[in-house]
């Protein structure tokens, strides 16, 4: 199934800076360097939440390329404020209407007396095991999918609505690597697994980190890099999450993960999606290497 058009991508694209146009070259040459040197300083961090019971380490990001610099992204100037260097970033209409939306969609909590957020539910246990019937939004049988427990919207508190909406997705548009990693189909398992649907809630909670998509506007050259990815595909961020999913499951086997692993696997596979997100070829999410390892 194709990707949905993206509203925002239909908008017509924003007049080059006549601020970036103007500025001598050796002030956008000092610009570039000093924003190369930040971001092979700057650390990013990242907690996890239960039932995985450490936090993850600090995260760098490395590999970045300036060239992101006059692509859309217009750096305002770089500070530092307790110890801990930040640049600032102008959006443009379109790049804030396109956070916006996603932001609305972040700020949703999931609730179980909710009849649509019921029906997003009972509709992941019909991708997640068609023909198998569901006795109850409250049954053993999640547990079937790797909740906690019996009623998966106590697990919903770290990532909101929006991490039961990343899950259908990808079950709806990746129904090949869905049902892989569910199933633990691949590669050489350890006795005892991360549980799937709480470790998708763990992944929305990162991503929302990792992009910095509570904040008015990105500090961090990451965040910069993704709201003009969510500017071509206003479903950037779901597919990110797929592409994260399946990069887990794949750093998880080479890693010969168990259970306890978990935190260490998300950082590293943090640190891959950085790497990608900041390599000079990237316009669109589909573009990122690890895109390829989804199937549908």
């Amino acid at each position: 199934m194709p990707a949905p058009s993206s509203p925002c991508a239909a908008s017509p694209a924003p007049a080059p800076s006549t601020t970036t146009a103007t500025t001598p070259r050796r002030v956008r040459a000092w610009l570039h360097r000093l924003i190369a040197l930040f971001v092979s300083a700057q650390r990013l961090r990242v907690t996890i939440f239960t039932p995985f019971p450490f936090r993850a380490p600090a995260a760098e990001v490395v590999g970045v390329s300036t060239a992101w610099i006059g692509r859309g992204l217009s750096c305002v100037c770089a500070q530092r404020r307790d110890s801990e260097a930040r640049l600032s970033f102008d959006l443009t209409a379109i790049q804030e209407e396109c956070l916006h939306r996603l932001q609305n969609r972040i700020e949703v909590q999931y609730d179980s007396s909710n009849l649509e957020h019921q029906k997003a539910l009972k509709a992941l246990w019909r991708a997640s095991f068609p023909g198998t019937e569901l006795l109850g939004l409250v049954s053993d049988q999640w547990k079937d999918m790797g909740w906690q427990g019996k009623d998966p919207s106590t697990d919903f508190r770290g990532g909101g609505y929006i991490s039961l909406e990343n899950l259908l997705y990808f079950s709806k548009n990746f129904p090949k690597s869905f049902q892989e990693l569910l199933g633990k189909k691949n590669g050489d398992r350890a006795s005892w697994e991360y549980p799937f649907a709480v470790a998708g809630v763990n992944i929305t909670f990162m991503l929302i980190q990792m992009l910095e998509l509570q904040a008015a506007k990105p500090k961090s050259l990451i965040g910069a890099v993704f709201l003009n990815l969510l500017k071509e595909n206003d479903r950037a961020f779901d597919i990110l999450y797929c592409i994260t999913f399946k990069l887990m499951d794949q750093k998880w086997l080479d890693m010969h993960a168990s259970y306890m692993d978990f935190n260490s696997v998300i950082k590293s596979t943090r640190r891959q999606l950085e790497r990608e997100l900041l390599l000079e070829d990237i316009q669109r999410i589909e573009d990122m290497p690890s895109y390829r390892f989804l199937a549908r």
